[in-house]
């Protein structure tokens, strides 16, 4: 018979629980650090205060304090979102929730109309009811002219040219949050090098990416995303902004970290989505996924980006979502290649932008220009194995054969221990 628990175990209990308790709160209801917080202190009687000179507490944000004391912001806050796809429409529900008022940046005067008037877009997500804060324009100074942030969720392969077009209507100073994951096929850049580009390094920006469907976000699904920038007291004012219930912000520094991730996850899902189409199993897509994400960190490292940051929400998280999750556009795109389906067949069909696709070759490119070394195609065996498929010079099956075959070596050979 189990004997009962002392006075030291129920302690113990308690402590842990509390512990449990706390994180899980804080995990989806208040914006933090993309990183653990040192465990709250125990009581004074059997605490130690230590103090760290080189890591000072960080003073709330003027947004976070109105939001904790229920009071308006210190100032008029207004946001322009520039594209009304799915994601946008995510994005600008996330912020009309918190009582801001939001206008959509459309392309058609019948959808910016209907928006207005019934409160959904008449092709995207057209069952789910936008808040009423949402305002819809294709008239961008009328978007954007009283703007405090601006969202950009324009498919990467169309910011140069849609930019070029609205950056006169663009305030000076206004700080654009991207949500855009991907990379340039014209120049091999990042949405960080096209924003400086063409609008200047005189303005902060700043990167969203992570596990995060634009239909769950829209269902007040539990979501958690990271915000990465090199200002991050833009970083901590966009997640105090967003954050909700249900919507938990984390933030980083390491822009070129959560930029490799949001790329590289695009192109491992369609690898994973043909390895489904061709019906080989769940041990085949586990470990093509997992090499993948390995790719994935080799690139990142040699970038400068930071392995925790791949290994975090916007690496390896945003990965396991768009590999296994049934709305991802780039597994699908990938399961129908594995059907037999050409890429031309399916881009016809397809009402949004799978940017796995346009990316996976712009990638390889990138690769072949900035990462030196010898055979980058047993380094990148994946990456570039999805790049011959959708260039028409492999078959699906005989490309996963491929991997399948590969010289049998370490598994991590760049490891230094």
């Amino acid at each position: 018979m189990r004997s009962p628990p002392t006075p030291r175990r129920r302690r113990a209990a308690a402590v842990l629980g509390g512990v449990v308790l706390a994180f899980a709160a804080a995990l989806l209801r208040s914006p933090a650090a993309e990183a653990f917080a040192p465990p709250a202190p125990l009581p004074p009687s059997t605490s130690t205060s230590i103090s760290s000179p080189s890591s000072p507490p960080r003073a709330p944000s003027r947004l976070a304090a109105a939001a904790s004391s229920n009071s308006p912001p210190p100032y008029p806050v207004r946001v322009a979102v520039l594209g009304g796809g799915n994601f946008g429409l995510a994005l600008a529900t996330v912020v009309a929730r918190k009582g801001v008022p939001t206008t959509l940046l459309v392309r058609s005067d019948d959808v910016a109309s209907h928006i207005n008037e019934r409160h959904r877009h008449p092709r995207y997500m057209s069952d789910v009811a936008l808040p009423r804060t949402v305002r819809a324009t294709t008239d961008a100074s009328a978007a954007m002219g009283d703007a405090t942030y601006i969202v950009h969720a324009v498919p990467v392969q169309y910011t140069r040219s849609f930019l070029e077009s609205v950056k006169d209507d663009i305030p000076n100073g206004v700080p654009i949050l991207s949500a855009s994951k991907g990379i340039e096929t014209s120049s091999l850049g990042f949405m960080a090098d096209i924003l400086k580009e063409v609008l200047g390094e005189d303005r902060s920006y700043a990167f969203l990416s992570g596990p995060s469907f634009a239909r769950e976000i829209c269902e007040g699904v539990a979501t958690a995303v990271v915000i990465a920038s090199e200002d991050l007291m833009l970083a901590d004012d966009l997640a105090d902004l967003m954050a909700g219930e249900d919507f938990a912000v984390f933030t980083s520094r390491d822009v070129i970290g959560v930029e490799v991730g949001g790329a590289v996850k695009n192109v491992v899902a369609i690898a994973a989505g043909m390895c489904e189409g061709l019906g080989l199993g769940t041990n085949a897509m586990s470990g093509l996924v997992t090499r993948g994400c390995g790719e994935m960190r080799r690139l990142g490292i040699y970038l400068g980006a930071r392995p925790s940051t791949i290994s975090g929400l916007s690496g390896v998280g945003d990965t396991f979502g768009t590999c296994f999750g049934p709305l991802s556009r780039n597994r699908r795109f990938g399961y129908r290649l594995g059907k037999g389906e050409t890429p031309e067949e399916i881009r016809a069909s397809m009402t949004e932008v799978a940017e796995g696709v346009d990316t996976s070759i712009a990638l390889v490119k990138m690769i072949k220009e900035r990462c030196k070394g010898y055979r980058l195609d047993l380094k990148y065996p994946i990456l570039f194995g999805v790049a011959e498929i959708i260039e028409g010079n492999m078959k699906p099956l005989e490309g996963l054969k491929g991997l399948m075959n590969f010289p049998t070596r370490m598994e991590n050979y760049d490891e230094r221990y």
